[in-house]
């Protein structure tokens, strides 16, 4: 190498830390290089330019912080969701997990009470349904038996207007008319009374022309004809009449018997 040429390299000196230690009077032990021509900071300043040293040292210092951590099978850690890292951690065997099982208990617990509910509402439906019926058929079973008892009280009434108005067939021409004009009137109010027993239901019962029925019909006298048939109602002495399917009071009839 030329003694003329220059180079970048920095003399440098070494001196005995021994003998220096005991000049200051210092502990330390070893040789360490010095600069000769300059202090430590400027050569540094010379190798990293106008960068402040104290900067560069602390740089060289910094953790990686901005790079990702990944796990030992290479997944990027910070992007993995919180919900899955925690379900393979197990974390979920925990409280988490215990408050989902006692959930799950109370919604069994709720659905059988619905359940229970339900059931015991719709008992009480059909109670009070059997109620509803029992107290109706007990309703009209009192207001039927209200109408059979007047209506076995008017009917002989009725029979006697009845009987008033037959006289009128016997009576001779020569009967005065105001005795004519009282029947008529006799006429109106065994009609009217009829009509109100009509509109309480009370009906009267068939009987002349039909076979002879022993739970509607009473049979008193018998007549031996050929020209009815045998056990058919021939007259009717007395009407009878029932209540929808309950008799107040059966017909006496005449029945025709094989001559």
């Amino acid at each position: 190498m030329s003694p003329n040429k220059k180079t970048n390299c920095i003399p440098v000196e070494f001196v005995d830390r021994e003998q220096e230690n005991e000049i200051s009077g210092g502990s330390q032990t070893g040789d360490e290089p010095r600069a000769v021509n300059g202090s430590n900071e400027d050569i540094r300043r010379e190798e990293f330019g106008d960068v402040g040293v104290e900067e560069v040292e602390n740089k060289s210092e910094e953790p990686y912080e901005d790079l990702p951590e990944f796990s030992s099978d290479g997944v990027d850690t910070d992007e993995v969701p919180y919900s899955s890292t925690r379900a393979n951690t197990g974390e979920l065997g925990g409280p988490v997990f215990a408050e989902l099982v006692a959930t799950r208990a109370e919604l069994k617990r709720v659905e059988a009470e619905i359940a229970d509910l339900r059931d015991r509402l719709a008992r009480r439906q059909a109670d009070f349904e059997n109620y509803r019926k029992r107290v109706e058929r007990e309703r009209t079973h009192r207001y039927e038996g209200a109408i059979v008892e007047i209506a076995a009280k008017l009917l002989p009434v009725l029979d006697n207007l009845k009987r008033a108005l037959d006289v009128e067939a016997n009576l001779e021409s020569t009967e005065s008319d105001e005795f004519r004009h009282f029947l008529s009137g006799v006429d109106l109010i065994f009609k009217q009374l009829s009509g109100v027993l009509e509109a309480l239901g009370v009906k009267r019962i068939t009987a002349v022309g039909e076979r002879f029925d022993p739970h509607i019909h009473e049979a008193v006298v018998s007549e031996a004809t050929d020209e009815y048939e045998p056990d058919t109602v021939i007259q009717e002495l007395i009407c009878g009449y029932r209540l929808g399917e309950k008799l107040i009071r059966p017909a006496l009839v005449k029945v025709a018997v094989k001559k």
